[in-house]
């Protein structure tokens, strides 16, 4: 079997974490939030979905501790479906 190249994510402000097992969605939202930063995005909108909230845990655990964002809240018309993620301008 040959290796898959990593996934390409397009940096628009909007990451939907349907694609992803649970297992991947801290490095995912880490590296998202990351080169979202590093292209200048002040506001990005991360879906985890409603379900049980496993990965909205998952989500606002990374956020918490992310020294790149500012605050964070739950999208209000999404219902718990999708986190809003403010980050620093600056480090």
């Amino acid at each position: 079997m040959m290796p898959t190249d990593p996934l390409r994510i397009p940096i628009d402000g909007t990451l939907d974490l349907h694609a992803f097992q649970a297992r991947e969605i801290a490095s995912v939202v880490e590296e998202y939030i990351r080169a979202a930063h590093e292209a200048g995005l002040r506001e990005v909108r991360l879906i985890h979905g409603r379900g049980k909230g496993v990965q909205r845990g998952i989500v606002q655990s990374v956020l918490e501790r992310d020294p790149l964002v500012k605050r964070f809240y739950d999208a209000p018309e999404s219902h718990l479906g999708a986190t809003i993620a403010i980050l620093a301008t600056v480090l």
